[in-house]
């Protein structure tokens, strides 16, 4: 009668531990495609981005052409390019810290763009540039997919980080090594609206 009772008693100790294990492997199972799926994600943002420096490359090579254009602008334009392209990413490591100093470079190159375009309001014959146009167009719509790209990441990276933070799947993530995604955010200053001036 003892014999029996041990044997079943470890065959339920092992049957638990195969409930637990399995349950274990569900919940990881669970965040490889949520991770997967943010790391894709990620793909596209660069994928975004570095459009835009293609494109401003063209940029930079057309307005080059023009002449007496400011050349502390194009400058400026340039080093934000190489900055905003020289920070990398590890898409295995996508925490705040991390992306905050990606999306930091590129805000400088953004900013550095829109500088670009306020001077070349005092060039009206390279405003009047038929691939200059195009290529500013192409740098509207860009700034579009970017934020576009940027939400869709966002909205990945929520579900993943909700998926990871839920008790018991902490415990598994944070097993597994998974840890929490940074999000996009505003650039600073972007809930302030500009100083408008009539008066000029």
């Amino acid at each position: 009668m003892k014999k029996g009772c041990l044997v079943g008693g470890i065959a339920g100790l092992l049957a638990l531990i195969a409930i637990v294990v399995l349950w274990g492997v569900g919940i990881y199972n669970g965040i490889i495609p949520k991770n997967n799926a943010v790391n894709g994600q990620w793909g596209n943002v660069e994928t975004a981005y570095q459009k835009r420096a293609d494109l401003t490359d063209q940029l930079v090579a057309t307005v080059k052409g023009a002449r007496d254009f400011e050349q502390e602008t194009l400058t400026q334009v340039i080093e934000a390019r190489a900055k905003a392209t020289s920070v990398n990413v590890d898409p295995s490591n996508l925490d705040p810290a991390d992306l905050a100093k990606f999306q930091q470079a590129q805000d400088g190159l953004s900013s550095a763009l829109n500088r670009l375009m306020v001077v070349v309001e005092r060039y009206p014959d390279l405003k009047s540039n038929q691939n200059f146009l195009s290529l500013q167009t192409s740098l509207e719509s860009m700034a579009d997919e970017i934020r576009f790209e940027q939400k869709k990441f966002n909205d990945t990276a929520q579900e993943y980080n909700n998926y990871i933070q839920k008790i018991p799947n902490n415990m598994i993530a944070g097993f597994g090594g998974f840890k929490e995604k940074g999000y996009f955010k505003a650039a600073e200053g972007a809930d302030q609206a500009p100083a408008i001036d009539f008066s000029k």
